[in-house]
C-alpha cells in the first residue's frame, strides 16, 4: 500500500534536536499522497519553523490550544477525530512523562487524550534519559494504553555521547506506519465478533443467577480489533464499561438473548467468546417477586452452549473461533478438554483463583492453546488486559493474513 491518498495523518512534533528528522518523515508521507496536519509544541518551534512544515506537508499547522481563528472548530476534538493515525516524533522524555500521566496542558496532549486512534511514538533523548527507570516505567504505561513505540536507535548523539536514544530513521517510521495502515485497510473487509461480560438468569423479577465477570478483557479485545481496522461487533452482558463509538455494541442480559444476537450476527470471520455465560437458567421463573416466607424451589435448565454451537455450525462457522476458559485448577488439562470438545481453534485459559489478576482486575495472565499448530500452547505473562489484548490480536492478524 504505497498510495495513502485516502489516509489522514496527524504529526505532533516536540522540542528536540531530532525535530529536523520529522521534516523528512513528513516528506515521505506526503510523497505517499497522505493528507497531513501538524501540531508543533511550543518548544518544537525553537528547532523548526511552522513555514518549513507547511511547505513540506501542504497542510495546516497548529500550535495553540486556544486560537481565536480556530476556536469554532474545537481543534483538540476535531483533530483527534480527523486523523487515521497520530505520529509523535520526536517524542521527548518530557512528552512521554506527560502522556503517561494523562496531562492535557497544551494542544498536543489534549488531542492525544481525546483520541481513540492508533498512536505511534518515536522517542528521542540522551542515552541516560532513555535508560532511566522513570522513562522505562512511563513507556511501559503508554504501551499498556496501546501506543506503538518505534525505536529508539543506537548511535552517536548530538550531545557527543553514544548509545540508545536516537530517533528512528524517517524511512523506518514511514515503513512501520505504512505496514499498519496496509493491514488496517485489509482488515476492514474482515468481520470480528466478541462476546463479553456475564449473563443474568432471573429467578423472579428482581433476583438472578450470574457468573462473576467484569467484561474488561472482552472490551479491550474489541478495542484492539477495531484499532487494527476490523469491523467489530461487541455483544455484551451487563457491565459498567464504555466502548468506542466505531464498535457495534449490542447489550443483552440473558444467555438466550446472547445466543439469539450471536446467531443474527453470523456469518463473521472471527468470533471470540470471552463472555462468562451462565450454564443454567431458571425453568420455573416467578412472574412476581418471591416473598421471604415463600417456599423456594428452583428448577434449573441447561443453557445452550454458544461457543459449541458456533464452532460446529458447518455453513456459517467463522474462519477463526476462539474460546476463553476461566479455571481454578488443572488449567492445562481443562483447557485442552474444552479445546477438543468445543471444536474451536484456540482456547485462551487463565487461572481465576489468583486475586491479583483475572476477575475485576486490570491485569491478566493467559495461556493460548492451539488446535492446529506446531506450538500447542503459548503463555502470555502477567500484564494489563489492554496489553494482553494487543498480543492476542497480533497473533490473530498473523494467522488470518
Amino acid at each position: 500500500m504505497k498510495n495513502l491518498s485516502s489516509k489522514k495523518i496527524l504529526f505532533i512534533i516536540c522540542g528536540g534536536v531530532s525535530a529536523y528528522k520529522s521534516l523528512e518523515t513528513i516528506r515521505l508521507f506526503k510523497k505517499s499522497k497522505a493528507e497531513i496536519k501538524t501540531i508543533l509544541t511550543k518548544s518544537a518551534k525553537e528547532f523548526i519553523t511552522p513555514l518549513s512544515v507547511v511547505s513540506l506537508s501542504q497542510g495546516k499547522v497548529y500550535d495553540d490550544l486556544f486560537n481565536i481563528n480556530n476556536e469554532s472548530e474545537m481543534d483538540h476534538i476535531a483533530l483527534s477525530r480527523w486523523a487515521d493515525v497520530i505520529i509523535i516524533a520526536p517524542a521527548t522524555a518530557n512528552t512521554i512523562y506527560k502522556l503517561s500521566q494523562g496531562s492535557s496542558e497544551d494542544l498536543a496532549s489534549t488531542v492525544i487524550l481525546a483520541s481513540n486512534k492508533q498512536i505511534f511514538l518515536a522517542p528521542a533523548m540522551n542515552v541516560r534519559m532513555w535508560d532511566h527507570q522513570s522513562t522505562r516505567n512511563n513507556v511501559k504505561i503508554l504501551k499498556s494504553y496501546g501506543y506503538k513505540i518505534i525505536g529508539p536507535e543506537i548511535g552517536d548523539m548530538a550531545c557527543g555521547e553514544y548509545g540508545e536514544g536516537k530517533m528512528s530513521d524517517p524511512l523506518d517510521i514511514h515503513k512501520e506506519v505504512l505496514n499498519f495502515l496496509s493491514l488496517q485497510t485489509k482488515n476492514k473487509k474482515i468481520k470480528a465478533l466478541v462476546t463479553a461480560g456475564p449473563t443474568r438468569e432471573y429467578i423472579d423479577t428482581v433476583r438472578f443467577i450470574t457468573n462473576k465477570s467484569s467484561g474488561k478483557q472482552g472490551y479491550q479485545l474489541a478495542r484492539s480489533l477495531s484499532r487494527r481496522g476490523f469491523e467489530t461487533t461487541l455483544i455484551s452482558g451487563p457491565t459498567n464499561l464504555d466502548i468506542d463509538d466505531n464498535i457495534n455494541l449490542i447489550k443483552v442480559e440473558t444467555a438466550d438473548e446472547m445466543f439469539k444476537v450471536t446467531q443474527k450476527n453470523l456469518p463473521t470471520d472471527i468470533a471470540i467468546f470471552t463472555a462468562a455465560v451462565a450454564d443454567f437458567k431458571v425453568g420455573n421463573k416467578s412472574k412476581n417477586k418471591i416473598k421471604k416466607n415463600d417456599n423456594l424451589n428452583i428448577k434449573l435448565e441447561r443453557n445452550i452452549d454458544i461457543l459449541n454451537y458456533v464452532s460446529n455450525h458447518n455453513s456459517m462457522r467463522p474462519k477463526l473461533v476462539i474460546g476463553f476458559a476461566a479455571e481454578t485448577d488443572n488449567l492445562e488439562k481443562n483447557a485442552n478438554i474444552k479445546l477438543s470438545n468445543k471444536n474451536c481453534d484456540w482456547i485462551i485459559a487463565n487461572d481465576v483463583s489468583r486475586k491479583d489478576r483475572g476477575f475485576d482486575s486490570d491485569y491478566n495472565e493467559v495461556t493460548i492453546y492451539y488446535k492446529n499448530s506446531k506450538d500447542k500452547k503459548e503463555k502470555l505473562l502477567s500484564k494489563k488486559k489492554s496489553e494482553i489484548s494487543e498480543e492476542i490480536v497480533d497473533r490473530i492478524v498473523a494467522q488470518i493474513n
